[in-house]
């Protein structure tokens, strides 16, 4: 019962098992439902942030996948793409489509402590590259609304 809750938990109840872009896609559903999470405020979302960091270590540890990070394990991407959105105080539709294309490119391109931690193969590599992702990806998008006057 264990390894099917940590399945469940680790394909982000089921969006890593979309056919194509299984990344791409459980990223654009947590960009959606982080733009609900952030109408009801700010403490949604990083209760979700906090949630999903946590479950996801134990899910993607007892479902014994951390060592080669397949393809279906999206709750890593659920995490860092919550925490790419902490910048927002409310739902904007082209911040959070920022959030959305900072996350996926810094997760894609892997720059820095990111690639280090993808490299461990172990479940805190595979969430930790991720919210580093997340967390750079948070840090531009205030850059840019801070420095556009958008705040």
């Amino acid at each position: 019962m264990t390894a099917v809750i940590a399945r469940a938990i680790a394909s982000g109840f089921g969006a890593g098992f979309f056919p194509r872009a299984a990344g791409t896609f459980a990223s654009l559903l947590a960009a959606l439902f982080g733009a609900v999470l952030l109408s009801l405020g700010p403490w949604a979302l990083i209760a979700a942030v906090v949630l999903a960091a946590i479950s996801g270590v134990w899910a993607i540890a007892a479902a014994g996948v951390g060592a080669d990070d397949p393809g279906w394990v999206v709750i890593d991407e659920i995490a860092g793409q919550f925490l790419a959105l902490l910048p927002l105080g409310e739902p904007r539709p082209w911040p959070i489509m920022l959030g959305f294309a900072l996350f996926r490119l810094f997760d894609i391109w892997k720059p820095g402590p990111i690639g280090w931690l993808d490299r461990r193969h172990d479940a805190l590599g595979v969430m930790g590259d991720d919210l580093v992702a997340g967390a750079l990806a948070a840090v531009v998008l205030w850059l840019v609304l801070a420095w556009g006057g958008w705040r």
